[in-house]
């Protein structure tokens, strides 16, 4: 028994049709099918399909066939899919990790920089909190961060960009009507305020309100961007957020600008200086280009 012979009655066996299968997908002629099915039968030792006017059909014993034919024909291709991999020289990867949701923000620059790379590196691309990104290019399990300024003692950030901090509130809230916001305005019951997790952020805003002798008593708290917009829309709250945060808005929720002085967050590309990939280096001699051609998108 080959491998053809399985290929052969699983095709007949799921077209129905002996004409169809030989034309449409196997590419051969029917008579040749045919005798190939019979060879088939007598191996296994027992009748496979009802040959009929309206086509084939399996017997009891072909629908048993039928199901260790496909896992045969799998594992099949799986080792020359294994077999392929193993005479390959293994690619050497490089992964970049992003603060959730800056990934909308940086992806593509970050690969059009590394376009004449990328066909030669196994490129991995995964997002998480600021402080998992900092511990991650720490640990080395990442090259390259794009989050905050995180306090690790090997990291080394070059920050890429500041944005501002707005004010994210329901369509339909009251200070919606305004063009700007002032922080006193804000409700301090319906403030939603920060768990450890986004620190740096927690750390600017709570600075911010204290300089404007505002405090704020929150009852919910958010831990990322995701949290933070799904409290604004189910609480009818109001929060504090970078404004890379925008474009993932639903219709529910809108953004508005703070008066005067309004407080700013650095975004940092972070990687080890030890890290000895030729990829990484090339990165980081380039990284200008990366902001200036971000800093193009926002202004266009």
């Amino acid at each position: 028994m080959e491998l053809r012979h399985l290929r052969y009655f699983v095709a007949v066996a799921e077209e129905g049709s002996l004409t169809v299968a030989a034309e449409r997908r196997l590419h051969t002629a029917q008579p040749s099918l045919s005798r190939q099915l019979r060879d088939l039968e007598l191996e296994v030792g027992a009748q496979l399909f009802l040959r009929g006017a309206r086509g084939v059909e399996l017997t009891p014993a072909g629908r048993a066939f039928l199901e260790h034919a496909r896992l045969t024909l799998q594992a099949a291709a799986e080792a020359v899919a294994a077999a392929r991999r193993a005479a390959r020289p293994p690619k050497p990867s490089f992964s970049v990790g992003f603060l959730t949701g800056q990934e909308v923000e940086w992806l593509s620059h970050v690969t059009h920089v590394l376009r004449g790379q990328l066909k030669d590196i196994d490129f991995r691309v995964s997002s998480d909190f600021s402080p998992e990104i900092g511990e991650a290019i720490q640990r080395g399990d990442i090259d390259l961060g794009f989050c905050r300024l995180e306090p690790q003692p090997d990291v080394t950030y070059k920050v890429i960009a500041h944005e501002p901090i707005l004010v994210f509130m329901p369509r339909n809230h009251p200070l919606a009507a305004c063009s700007a916001i002032d922080a006193r305005d804000i409700d301090p019951d319906t403030f939603i305020g920060y768990t450890d997790t986004p620190h740096v952020l927690r750390g600017i805003v709570d600075r911010y309100f204290r300089d404007r002798g505002v405090t704020m008593s929150p009852t919910h708290h958010l831990d990322g961007i995701a949290t933070g917009i799904s409290l604004v829309a189910s609480t009818g709250g109001v929060t504090l957020l970078p404004a890379y945060v925008e474009p993932l808005l639903p219709r529910s929720v809108v953004s508005r600008p703070l008066t005067g002085n309004a407080p700013v967050i650095e975004i940092a590309a972070g990687y080890r200086a030890d890290n000895p990939s030729p990829v990484l280096r090339f990165f980081i001699d380039n990284i200008e280009q990366v902001i200036a051609s971000r800093a193009g998108d926002v202004r266009g």
